[in-house]
């Protein structure tokens, strides 16, 4: 017997989140050992692409709220991943950088990431796999330009 609950099956929200959870899912069995998270991967990148951002311009560039970036970026420093110093035009500020032992890993996690991107969407077709992040990237657009703190759902 198959259960459906039409409710809770066609709820954007929910299958949202079950599609993060399965994507979270395939990245860290793929990663394994290396033990970096698809948000620490995500940092990583960013990093490596501009020119010792601030914790505040990485949580521009990647959606991750500032209490979650702190804890990422700690944690990727602990690991010798990052450096992070406190900038000159203010001390509140922190500037990252990546390490050689983060360029290492990121070069290492990079096509394991780029293979669960391809796994995440393989059921799709090429048609709908450009539709589908075409979506994917209207949705974010959306909430980067409203949140959904600031505009009250009715």
């Amino acid at each position: 017997m198959e259960a459906s609950i039409t409710a809770v099956s066609s709820s954007p929200s929910h299958l949202l989140h079950r599609a993060g959870q399965f994507a979270e899912d395939l990245f860290t069995r793929a990663v394994g050992d290396l033990g970096v998270t698809a948000r620490q991967y995500v940092v990583l990148l960013a990093v490596d692409e501009l020119d010792h951002p601030s914790q505040t311009i990485l949580c521009e560039v990647t959606g991750i709220d500032r209490s979650t970036m702190a804890d990422i970026v700690r944690r990727l420093v602990s690991r010798g991943f990052l450096t992070r110093r406190r900038t000159r035009d203010d001390a509140r500020m922190y500037a990252v950088r990546m390490t050689s032992e983060g360029e290492r890993i990121l070069k290492e996690v990079r096509p394991i990431a780029q293979k669960v991107d391809g796994a995440v969407v393989k059921c799709l077709t090429v048609t709908e796999c450009e539709t589908f992040n075409r979506l994917l990237q209207k949705l974010v657009s959306q909430s980067d330009a409203s949140p959904v703190a600031q505009d009250k759902v009715a």
